[in-house]
């Protein structure tokens, strides 16, 4: 089993096209376990997929995107349906990082940090993750340092995703540096 191509899949059914695999994400993001498992089963690439599949997938990936609860599954951050997934705000650490390609840099400057195609603009706790994301778009991309502290105290709401995520609906640049 390809896990890293299984999560891709599962990221294009959780994520981006849900209604592409026949699934109606809740408000919080989850869907049936079986239901997902019933879509995927579909493709003969994945007629034999099971659920301990999706929880090896799970526990060998680096990112931490999905979990399981009872019998249900969901990404926990990443989507760009039109439906907005509920996320409860929280107040976020005083310094978050978000790592970018060099040549957003001056759209940054301008318009701050918006989520574009996503929902919600993707944050880190630390620096080493925000270079890791900046990496996909750049060899050698920008860490932009949030000053997440100030930006709540000033009506900028952040939501706590898994681990090291943080997301927010948009953050100003008066509250960037880099």
């Amino acid at each position: 089993m390809n896990y890293d191509k299984l999560s891709k899949e599962v990221a294009y059914a959780l994520r981006h096209s849900p209604e592409d695999y026949e699934l109606e994400l809740d408000a919080n993001g989850w869907v049936l376990v079986d239901k997902l498992l019933e879509s995927l089963r579909r493709s003969d690439k994945w007629s034999r997929i099971e659920i301990n599949d999706l929880k090896k997938m799970i526990e060998k990936s680096e990112k931490k995107r999905y979990e399981i609860v009872d019998d249900k599954i969901r990404a926990f951050y990443g989507h760009s349906i039109p439906m907005k997934i509920q996320k409860k705000e929280m107040k976020p650490p005083s310094t978050l990082y978000h790592g970018t390609s060099r040549r957003f840099l001056e759209s940054i400057m301008k318009n701050g940090l918006v989520p574009k195609t996503r929902q919600y603009v993707h944050l880190s706790e630390d620096i080493h993750t925000a270079i890791l994301v900046g990496k996909r778009r750049d060899t050698d991309p920008i860490v932009l340092k949030i000053n997440s502290e100030d930006a709540y105290k000033n009506g900028v709401k952040f939501y706590f995703a898994h681990e090291m995520i943080w997301l927010a609906d948009a953050i100003p640049y008066d509250f960037i540096s880099h």
